[in-house]
C-alpha cells in the first residue's frame, strides 16, 4: 500500500472516517523537509500495509483542513483514531523516529 493523496473535500471520508488509524502528513512541494521525510512515508505505508494509512495533504492547494487544524509549520504530522487526534508533531525526523511514534500512538 502506498500513501493516498487527500484533499479538503476528501478529507472526512479519507480520515475522520476511516476504520483504521491515519497518519496525516501536511506538507508542500516547495518544503525540503517534507521531501526527506516523504520516501520514509511511502516505506512505512507499505510496511503498515492495511493496519495505518498514510495520508498525504497539499498545503498550497488544500488550505482549509490545515488551517481549521491550526498547522503553522511543515512538516506536521496528526495521527488520528477513531476520527480524533491523538497525537501529533512537526518536523522531519528519520524513518525510525516516525516508526516509534506511531507505534506509540497506536
Amino acid at each position: 500500500m502506498s500513501t493516498v493523496a487527500v484533499t479538503d473535500d476528501t478529507f472526512d471520508a479519507e480520515v475522520k472516517n476511516s476504520t483504521v488509524p491515519v497518519v496525516v502528513d501536511f506538507w508542500a512541494e516547495w518544503c525540503g523537509p517534507c521531501k526527506q521525510i516523504g520516501p520514509a512515508l511511502e516505506e512505512l505505508a507499505t510496511e503498515y500495509g492495511d493496519k495505518v494509512k498514510i495520508a498525504k495533504i497539499d498545503l498550497d492547494s488544500n488550505p482549509n483542513v490545515a488551517a481549521a487544524m491550526g498547522v503553522r509549520s511543515i512538516p506536521a504530522l496528526f495521527l488520528f483514531k477513531d476520527g480524533q487526534v491523538v497525537s501529533n508533531r512537526s518536523g522531519a525526523a528519520p524513518k525510525s523516529a516516525l516508526q516509534s511514534w506511531i507505534n506509540e500512538a497506536l
